[in-house]
């Protein structure tokens, strides 16, 4: 498990790449951590005969690797594969129901803070009231472009082969073809 407080997602889809030729495969990607903001990239051992021998070559062919600059040069369409696997597994962590019950407290809190700092007089309360309004109207929206990137990136996904299953928490992931979840029986849990 790799957390990270800063960086993005395209750096983790590279990094995920560079895993997978020494034998690590793609598990997971999600906020969570000691910070929520931490973006966390889960890579399991690959034990499949196919993963071990890139590996093996991988490490004959790039005996510094360790040094960070010695490495396979990235293969753009799998890297791009692994952006669009981490950007839906981060769309996908959460469902409606949980974004409006974790988000409408919070934008109900920040909206009171105008009446915290300067009392409650009708001019922060007003301002209260706006921005309560404001965060209010920006729900759907919010709940729109989250449903949009997900059928985006499993649209991407699916024409690449990949297979939609459901992990035990009941989210959709995408595997590859001939591949599963860790936990499934796959011994790289």
């Amino acid at each position: 498990m790799i957390a990270r407080s800063a960086g993005s997602i395209g750096g983790f889809a590279q990094l995920a790449f560079i895993a997978e030729q020494f034998g690590y495969a793609y598990a997971g990607a999600g906020f969570g951590g000691l910070k929520s903001e931490q973006l966390m990239l889960e890579l399991v051992p690959d034990p499949s005969p196919e993963a071990q021998a890139r590996a093996d070559r991988n490490r004959a062919l790039y005996p510094n690797a360790d040094d960070g600059v010695s490495l396979p040069p990235p293969v753009r369409e799998e890297v791009e594969l692994l952006k669009a696997r981490i950007s839906f597994d981060l769309a996908s962590q959460y469902t409606a129901k949980q974004r409006l019950a974790l988000g409408l407290p919070l934008a109900t809190v920040l909206t009171a803070a105008p009446c915290v700092r300067f009392g409650l007089h009708s001019t922060a309360a007003l301002v209260a009231g706006l921005l309560w309004a404001a965060f209010m109207l920006l729900v759907p929206v919010g709940l729109a472009s989250v449903r949009r990137k997900r059928d985006r990136y499993g649209a991407r996904l699916r024409a690449a082969g990949f297979i939609p299953v459901t992990d035990k928490l009941g989210r959709m992931r995408y595997v590859s073809p001939g591949g599963q979840l860790p936990g499934r029986g796959n011994p790289a849990t």
